[in-house]
């Protein structure tokens, strides 16, 4: 049976889930973020949920706030919705919304909950060196991804992923168990669970310095951070006072103080804690282009022993 839904939803990672939905559904309207400034010129660009809801033929709405908003709320009203559905919308949703639907709001959350609540979920799981992660649908409640779990499924961090290469296989995943979970809650056979809050971790919005380089970790450890924090902020430390972009890495087995560099032929590595080290094969130094190690040292030819972090 087709279900009367509102899609509240911003980034790419939504866009499956829109797409899936609208083919068995009936999508009354389409709620994203205003369009914001980008690139150079800082044109207004729509958000890829609204480019999707376009060519979908779907209503779209972009209000500024939507808790005190009488014309917003009057028309998610009318609209009478079996369910509203929120995929990173990226606003926090008020009780009225809450309140509104027989069937309640169904999150898709990138996460096997009540691990990794918050605004970055792929991005730390990857960065901790987990290797498992999942997606989580749950009934919104008013906290921080607390809601009560309706289905959850499980999906392998390969050792080469990024945040990337993960995001869209979770994604097209997730869209997936959207549609299972409006089924089961259709048909009454989902029964929703309570998260254990003992066992719940964040996952905050990222900042720049996240992705300073601390070398009191391991090289794996530094590693798994800069396959979590792509493509923003990535990692990096200080060369010469200069910010170093760390593009590409691996762990090697070669004794080097932490912090110190050292170059072996046309290799560069670099000393991390625990006795590991970190070859870096790919850097982008503050103002210039991204190059090899090989490159790298050909242009800057680094002393014996020189340090990161200065």
């Amino acid at each position: 049976m087709s279900l009367s839904l509102i899609f509240c939803g911003t980034p790419r990672f939504a866009v499956p889930s829109l797409e899936k939905l609208a083919a068995d559904h009936r999508i009354h309207l389409v709620v994203t973020q205003p369009d914001r400034p980008k690139g150079r010129g800082l044109e207004l660009v729509p958000s890829p949920v609204k480019q999707s809801a376009q060519k979908l033929s779907l209503p779209t709405t972009q209000p500024d706030r939507i808790k005190t908003n009488d014309e917003f709320r009057s028309q998610l009203t009318t609209l009478k919705p079996d369910a509203i559905i929120v995929v990173g919308y990226g606003r926090i949703i008020p009780q009225w919304m809450l309140d509104l639907p027989p069937l309640g709001n169904i999150n898709l959350h990138a996460s096997l909950l009540p691990k990794y609540r918050g605004a970055a979920p792929i991005q730390w799981a990857i960065a901790n060196g987990e290797t498992i992660t999942g997606n989580t649908t749950m009934r919104l409640d008013p906290g921080l991804d607390t809601g009560d779990i309706l289905l959850q499924r499980e999906v392998p961090i390969l050792p080469d992923d990024t945040a990337e290469t993960l995001s869209p296989r979770l994604a097209d995943m997730g869209a997936d168990l959207l549609v299972e979970t409006l089924r089961g809650l259709e048909a009454g056979s989902i029964q929703p669970r309570k998260q254990d809050n003992s066992q719940s971790t964040l996952a905050p919005i990222l900042k720049k310095e996240d992705g300073l380089i601390d070398f009191s970790r391991t090289a794996q450890e530094i590693l798994n951070r800069l396959r979590g924090f792509q493509p923003w902020p990535g990692v990096y430390t200080k060369f010469r006072g200069k910010n170093l972009l760390i593009l590409k890495a691996q762990p090697v087995n070669k004794d080097v103080p932490p912090t110190k560099l050292k170059t072996i032929g046309d290799r560069l590595v670099a000393g991390c804690a625990q006795s590991t080290s970190l070859e870096l094969l790919e850097l982008q130094l503050e103002g210039k282009k991204r190059t090899t190690a090989q490159d790298f040292i050909n242009g800057y030819r680094p002393k014996p022993g020189e340090a990161l972090g200065v």
